[in-house]
């Protein structure tokens, strides 16, 4: 007969495998159009610009906690693959305004959709669970999150 300890083993086993698998998914390019493909660390950088009226490199860097370098060579990046572009900024004649092109336009709803066709899979499985059951997975997560938080401060 399994004990609790067993079972809470279990789960830990199985969250570990989760959590490997969304690592792996996690670096898988995302299809913009034929034969062009971002890598996750693009799209969310055009993502971060595709969802800002007036976004710079310092915009950027601020979004994602990086050195203002880094995001740097990122936008040089995407501007040299034709998904972002600079323009120089109307308040500023020092900073440079970064905006989406039509590829980059391509790119931002093609991320949008790859996270929405995976939410709303998992959404309609877990419809499929009791109010008690979600619940329970819920505060499970939670509790998963706060050692995950616990080990990331060492």
């Amino acid at each position: 007969m399994e004990t609790k300890d067993d079972l809470i083993l279990g789960t830990v086993r199985q969250f570990q495998r989760v959590a490997a698998k969304y690592a792996r998914i996690k670096e898988l390019p995302i299809p913009v159009a034929d034969g062009i493909e971002v890598t996750p660390r693009e799209a969310h950088t055009i993502e971060a610009v595709g969802n800002r009226q007036q976004t710079s490199v310092s915009d950027v860097a601020n979004a994602f906690g990086i050195a203002k370098s880094a995001a740097s060579q990122m936008v040089a990046k995407l501007c040299d693959k034709g998904f972002l572009e600079k323009k120089q900024a109307p308040h500023s004649n020092k900073e440079l305004q970064l905006t989406l092109t039509p590829l980059g336009q391509k790119a931002f709803d093609a991320h949008a959709r790859f996270h929405d066709e995976d939410k709303e899979a998992l959404m309609e499985r877990l419809r499929g669970y009791s109010l008690s059951q979600v619940a329970t997975i819920s505060v499970l997560l939670e509790a998963l999150g706060e050692g995950m938080d616990n080990r990331l401060s060492w």
